[in-house]
């Protein structure tokens, strides 16, 4: 990259091409009509390596299920689980009831407004703390996701492989506003979707960059399978699991790692969800 690239002035020119896409082309979100971190929070635990377009139907129709985070702190978790079927990542499911109930014991039921503090919810790691910073509470906080890095790699690399997020963060730093953190983080995914589509994906000069492996097949689609099945009925036999799996090799092993991770409970061949 060259010096010039960060000069006052090119950094200037970039903010206002940004900012210019995002008057002409900025995408209507529904996490984006609302400042409440509990939504934000949500919204992001969706979107975390979930299409936007499945997440909308699904971010609606779960805060109307769980409208606070003192109802999602008090639901069962097989309700949690049932209405996150189709994002996948059942994982998240569950870290997303834990950090509602650790709200819950420790914040008087409201999301801490810190970083440092956000970072200590269960799953919430320094992405999302810095993100729910950022659109919830308008801190000029320092975050990069895929349409972010795929911006600054666009625009302040395009010649360069290999580029690590460390050599990207100062910039993002220095080009952040900070009256307007929130909706510039907007303005930038909103941007690198845009550039996306017409440049192709720069994210693969990315020195982090791994392309993900097919679903079909893989352990985590059997594990899905296993989860909506359970949420379908209270309970189910092993046997039957294993009729319903093609008797599966991985099968006990992979309820072995669900039980491990409190998402089931088995009680002879009788499996169930964890309550």
């Amino acid at each position: 990259m060259k010096k010039d690239k960060c000069s006052a002035s090119s950094l200037k020119n970039f903010r206002a091409k940004v900012w210019r896409h995002y008057r002409l082309r900025k995408r209507d979100l529904p996490w984006r009509h609302t400042k409440n971190p509990y939504h934000i929070l949500v919204s992001e635990i969706m979107l975390q390596q979930t299409q936007v377009d499945r997440v909308i139907p699904k971010f609606q129709q779960f805060l109307l299920t769980f409208p606070t985070l003192k109802a999602l702190a008090a639901a069962p978790f097989s309700d949690v689980l049932e209405q996150w079927q189709g994002l996948g990542y059942n994982r998240r499911a569950k870290y997303l009831k834990l950090a509602a109930e650790y709200a819950i014991k420790n914040h008087r039921g409201r999301l801490p407004e810190t970083e440092v503090e956000l970072k200590k919810l269960p799953g919430i790691g320094p992405y999302t703390a810095a993100a729910i910073a950022a659109f919830a509470f308008n801190q000029p906080t320092v975050l990069i996701e895929t349409n972010i890095r795929t911006v600054f790699l666009h625009e302040f690399f395009s010649n360069e492989t290999d580029v690590p997020d460390s050599t990207i963060l100062p910039i993002i730093a220095a080009t952040v506003s900070r009256r307007r953190a929130g909706e510039w983080y907007q303005a930038l995914m909103d941007f690198g979707a845009h550039l996306k589509k017409t440049h192709g994906n720069a994210n693969r000069r990315s020195l982090h960059y791994t392309k993900q492996s097919s679903f079909t097949g893989s352990n985590r689609q059997l594990r899905g399978q296993i989860v909506r099945e359970l949420t379908l009925t209270s309970s189910i036999s092993l046997p039957a699991l294993k009729r319903l799996t093609n008797n599966d090799r991985r099968l006990v092993k992979i309820l072995g790692q669900l039980e491990r991770e409190g998402f089931i409970l088995k009680a002879g061949n009788s499996i169930s969800l964890a309550l």
